[in-house]
């Protein structure tokens, strides 16, 4: 995911980070319990699907799971694994992630390529959030590469 600057479109850093409830829980904690269902939108559980990735015990097989991931780590506010997953030669000193912003849904809208026979593959996708009350879609197009071995992210362009 890529950082714009127009006011109405979500920041690269953007994430879900949420204030804690009345109740003094904290939204993001148990979206991220291994058992709960993975924010990415596939039909497995946390740490089934993107938790793995998050932690470092498995590293994303293809660009799609890699970009999957990635939208999970911004719904969590994962800074970490964001740097992590980005190519050394794009990658920010630090994600800057909004605090305002809460995701809220992942579409994969096309891939090409990006599989365990390629080096570099392309996703494009639709991210729904809402921003202050406020609901909106980054839609963009992320490019991926192979880096020693694993897939990073390397750049993305909005698709109006």
């Amino acid at each position: 995911m890529r950082m714009s600057r127009r006011p109405k479109r979500p920041t690269r850093g953007s994430s879900t980070r949420r204030t804690p409830s009345s109740t003094g829980t904290d939204a993001r904690a148990s979206a991220t319990r291994d058992d709960s269902p993975c924010l990415c939108g596939l039909p497995a559980s946390y740490g089934e699907c993107c938790g793995r990735f998050h932690s470092g015990t498995a590293a994303a097989p293809t660009a799609e799971r890699l970009m999957r991931s990635r939208y999970s780590a911004f719904a969590v506010n994962n800074e970490p694994y964001l740097l992590s997953s980005w190519h050394p030669a794009t990658r920010p000193s630090r994600v800057g992630l909004d605090p305002a912003m809460r995701w809220a849904g992942l579409e994969i809208l096309a891939s090409t390529e990006g599989s365990a026979f390629h080096t570099t593959g392309t996703v494009t996708f639709r991210a729904r959030y809402t921003r202050r009350g406020e609901e909106g879609a980054l839609h963009e197009r992320s490019r991926f590469e192979r880096y020693e071995g694993a897939w990073v992210y390397v750049e993305g362009s909005l698709v109006e």
